[in-house]
């Protein structure tokens, strides 16, 4: 989330071209376990793509605010455990496997609420309200940073650890400032955490590091 349309499109651009560089390199050296976590940058940088029509808009229920979910929601908690997991290698899997059965489950109940239920945006100042009705919101929520959180803090690469670290202390702080109404900053840790993805690609040998202890 950004703080105005314009932000929010402006880093979508940017964090996506950071996202076709990833998945291209990766594709060129022919390391398709590692593309999943390649094209992160390209969901992240489509989530503020989205968020810019949710600006334009003006809120309310739309599609855009339910596509805006969707991404943020059962995606990416499926998404990244599963990545984190098959870029890993077969070798060191097993203890990779719980994050992304958490993320099914989390992403199955994420997924029904927003079938059953509608998504809600209000704009409100620099940021973004969000409202999305789901079934035990406290476990869910759990779950969720279990399975995206969780997978990459236990990643064998560091530079996948850094990203969850960083990734962590951006939800941290974004829900602060979003709480105070300040401004939403989402979109600076999403262009931070695109670059280490960026780096985590250009890195020789990425692909085998992710399932090595470091």
């Amino acid at each position: 989330m950004c703080w105005s349309a314009t932000a929010d499109l402006t880093a979508g651009t940017v964090i996506t071209a950071v996202g076709v560089v990833c998945a291209a390199r990766t594709a060129r050296a022919r390391r398709t376990r590692d593309l999943p976590v390649a094209a992160l940058p390209l969901l992240l940088g489509a989530h503020q793509l989205v968020e810019a029509a949710v600006w334009s808009s003006g809120g309310g229920c739309s599609a855009a605010a339910t596509a805006w979910a969707v991404i943020a929601l059962p995606l990416l908690a499926v998404w990244v455990p599963f990545g984190v997991l098959v870029a890993a290698g077969p070798g060191t899997r097993r203890r990779l496997w719980g994050p992304p059965a958490v993320g099914l489950a989390t992403g199955a109940v994420l997924s029904y609420g927003l079938a059953t239920r509608p998504v809600t945006a209000e704009l409100r100042g620099h940021t973004v309200g969000y409202g999305v009705d789901v079934p035990y919101a406290p476990l869910v929520v759990a779950g969720y940073l279990f399975a995206t959180l969780g997978a990459l803090l236990l990643a064998g690469d560091r530079r996948l650890r850094l990203l969850g670290a960083l990734l962590a202390a951006g939800a941290a702080v974004c829900a602060a400032l979003w709480r105070l109404e300040f401004a939403s900053t989402w979109c600076a840790f999403a262009a931070v955490a695109s670059l280490l993805v960026l780096g985590w690609v250009r890195r020789p040998g990425a692909a085998d590091s992710a399932a090595r202890p470091a």
